[in-house]
């Protein structure tokens, strides 16, 4: 069941979603939180961790608050959950990523070991960098619809407006290193209802034997207030440090999580 994630993206130009996603983007969102209201009962029986530390990374141009009630959920299940702290994210621009990497290494250092990174949309690329460059302050990445894959910018509806703020040029991104996954346990949860991003760009191709692809139901902007997708984050959490083991979905998981056996490696 699921995709075959088996080879890279061979072509460089990979359109957006449909316009019939894109238009209701907004909407199923809403159904999203709805559908969060619904499950509190059943998200209290979501896995609890170590009491390890946890960043949550905005998407573009969101910031701290956007995440919220998805942060505050996971701190309940027993983890130092904390924001990114740079405000408004609107892209890798000056200082951005020095300044994610002093947060990083001053949570290492204040919990006396690795900590996970979670981003939504770019925050998840934000998370895959930080975990490339200093591996060893880094547990686990999981990124949430973010397009770090081939033919990213063409891919995605605001691609335009993050060029017009972050000129190709200036950015301190390697982008050829953008699609390679991080040397960390990572984690790769994506959607076929995402009416931001195509869908292709936020899968990962030809990981390690500590990467995988876990599709869940829902919209893009809807990711970090998904029900299905606060459960599978806690879940990826509550491993053991060093003991990453594949997501499996029992039998009745896979309405929820279609893809959710599919492995990213080669």
């Amino acid at each position: 069941m699921g995709e075959k994630m088996t080879g890279m993206l061979s072509e460089a130009h990979i359109p957006p979603p449909s316009p019939w996603l894109a238009l209701t983007e907004i909407h199923r969102a809403v159904v999203d939180i709805v559908s969060l209201r619904l499950s509190r009962r059943a998200l209290a029986f979501a896995p609890t961790g170590d009491g390890h530390p946890v960043m949550v990374l905005p998407g573009f141009m969101g910031d701290d608050g956007y995440s919220a009630a998805f942060r505050r959920f996971l701190g309940k299940r027993n983890y130092e959950v904390h924001g990114w702290g740079l405000g408004r994210n609107l892209g890798p621009r000056d200082g951005v990523l020095q300044g994610m990497e002093q947060r990083v290494r001053e949570l290492y250092e204040r919990y006396g070991g690795p900590i996970s990174l979670v981003g939504h949309s770019l925050g998840g690329l934000y998370a895959r960098e930080l975990a490339r460059k200093m591996p060893e302050c880094v547990r686990q990445v999981i990124s949430l619809g973010s397009p770090f894959g081939e033919g990213r910018l063409s891919a995605s509806y605001p691609g335009k407006l993050f060029a017009a703020l972050n000129p190709m040029d200036e950015l301190p991104l390697d982008q050829d290193q953008l699609c390679v996954a991080p040397p960390v346990p990572t984690t790769a949860v994506y959607s076929h209802g995402d009416g931001v991003v195509n869908w292709l760009t936020t899968v990962q191709y030809n990981g390690h034997d500590q990467t995988q692809n876990i599709r869940v139901r829902g919209s893009h902007c809807g990711m970090t207030v998904n029900p299905t997708v606060w459960f599978l984050v806690a879940e990826r959490l509550a491993q053991e440090h060093g003991e990453w083991q594949p997501f499996e979905s029992r039998s009745w998981g896979n309405i929820l999580y279609p893809a959710g056996k599919k492995k990213a490696r080669a």
